[in-house]
């Protein structure tokens, strides 16, 4: 769920100054209420025990902790994140469950030194915000043996995602799109979306036997409506145009929480918003 680049980056800079607060604040959100994509794969798919896995943008280390259980204590799992704030989390939760078979790094999954020694790589929505996709394809290659996966989940189009389309279509009506000296976490959630695109850019990396399996299925953005509004307009393309339009945002923010609520309304079910949504798993291998 967060980008791997090198710490210097601005990109990075942003994560940790800007973003890892709000992740924090959202945390339910971001962590459970979009699990249903990793969700399904985790249940159903095999891991033989003992396995080396490495889970690229892991976050608060949830999906770190699922592939642990899942190749036992043979086996190993290291999480990767340029958030370290995020990694305390994880580390403490890992430790809280006695899994001693995963460890956390705050590191450059584009530089990280890898040695070729993984079984598989996954990755949850963290490898849309790579700065050089291919680069750090390259370097996931690298980590894996001889005829290893990587598996990643990212977001399809915003036309499959009403919880990114529906907000940011209010908060456009009303404020202006960010200027290209926009501070971003990257190329952003919507940036692997075609997979003409990632398919072209695995090949290069060095990828082969490479498919696209669609999901849909419905993520929880608020515990409430007045949640949700504070999520949106903090947090994805809602969020990112409110942030950048300063203090008009703050002068319409009433106009727009107005709005914003109408349209979120038809989606609470039991007392929660749980919108639509559509994701693409990837999964590719290195060649034997």
């Amino acid at each position: 769920m967060t980008l791997a680049a090198d710490p210097q980056t601005e990109f990075v800079a942003f994560w940790n100054d800007t973003l890892a607060a709000k992740f924090e604040r959202y945390r339910e959100i971001l962590m459970n209420g979009l699990s249903h994509h990793s969700e399904l794969w985790l249940r159903e798919v095999q891991i033989a025990p003992g396995s080396r896995i490495v889970d690229v943008g892991c976050g608060w280390g949830d999906t770190a902790r699922a592939l642990a259980r899942k190749t036992g204590p043979e086996g190993h799992v290291l999480g990767l994140d340029c958030v370290d704030q995020f990694l305390r989390t994880a580390r403490a939760d890992a430790e809280a469950e006695g899994l001693g078979n995963v460890a956390f790094v705050a590191a450059d999954v584009q530089s990280y030194p890898f040695d070729a020694s993984y079984d598989l790589c996954f990755s949850r929505f963290g490898m849309m915000f790579f700065e050089n996709p291919v680069a750090a394809m390259r370097n996931v290659l690298r980590a894996l043996k001889p005829g290893g996966e990587l598996v990643f989940i990212v977001w399809r189009g915003k036309a499959e995602n009403a919880w990114a389309r529906v907000p940011e279509a209010v908060v456009q009506d009303f404020l202006p799109p960010p200027g290209e000296d926009a501070r971003t976490c990257g190329p952003g959630p919507f940036s692997m979306a075609e997979p003409e695109v990632v398919r072209k850019q695995l090949e290069i990396a060095g990828f082969e036997d490479i498919r696209f399996d669609a999901t849909d299925g419905p993520v929880t953005v608020g515990e409430s409506i007045r949640n949700a509004i504070d999520f949106q307009l903090a947090m994805g393309p809602a969020g990112e145009v409110f942030r950048e339009a300063g203090a008009l945002a703050e002068e319409r923010r009433a106009e727009i929480e107005a709005v914003l609520r109408e349209a979120l309304a038809p989606y609470l079910k039991g007392g929660r918003i749980v919108m639509p949504s559509g994701s693409w798993r990837v999964s590719a291998r290195k060649p034997a």
